[in-house]
């Protein structure tokens, strides 16, 4: 298949917005616009008591404070565990013993290739928590099943956290 053409709109910190003319496999020219994304980690931290550790992140686009998973962005040449280790660390000063690779979930595959690799950790200590400048949050131990229902009762609605949480659930059930 042949290379898009490309026409850059925006180069940003972490995105890269263009728009693409390709040709799809029904051979219609299509000119779609494409946000490029370096993908991401995030994180279902379980304790020996069955809690997850959720945070409680202010996030300017959805309008104020959400729960959510730890997550963050890949560093250029990162792999998907060492960011995710990196986040667990930063966001809630957490380490974990054990790493279990969960899949991945693409966010929106319309328009985005953001890619985010889910896992999950346990065996928790604690260490240093170091936020980056523009991170506002809080963070919470809750029941795995209380997380769950707070995706039901529509408390959580991030999308990482409710597929992070549920391939967790469903590994754990296994």
């Amino acid at each position: 298949m042949p290379q898009p053409t490309v026409t850059p709109i925006h180069k940003g910190r972490i995105i890269d917005v263009r728009l693409e003319q390709l040709t799809l496999p029904n051979g219609v020219m299509v000119t779609l616009e494409m946000v490029r994304h370096p993908g991401a980690s995030a994180v279902v931290a379980l304790d020996a008591n069955s809690c997850v550790t959720l945070i409680h992140q202010f996030r300017h686009a959805a309008g104020g404070f959400i729960w959510e998973i730890p997550a963050g962005t890949l560093n250029a040449g990162e792999a998907p565990l060492a960011c995710a280790q990196r986040e667990l660390r930063e966001e809630t000063g957490l380490l974990a013993d054990e790493w279990v690779a969960l899949g991945s979930i693409f966010t929106a595959p319309g328009f985005c290739d953001e890619r985010i690799h889910l896992f999950l950790a346990r065996g928790l200590s604690a260490s240093t928590q170091k936020l980056d400048h523009d991170e506002v949050l809080s963070v919470s131990r809750v029941p795995l099943e209380r997380a769950l229902e707070m995706i039901g009762a529509d408390a959580l609605q991030d999308a990482k956290s409710i597929a992070g949480l549920h391939r967790a659930a469903a590994y754990l059930q296994r």
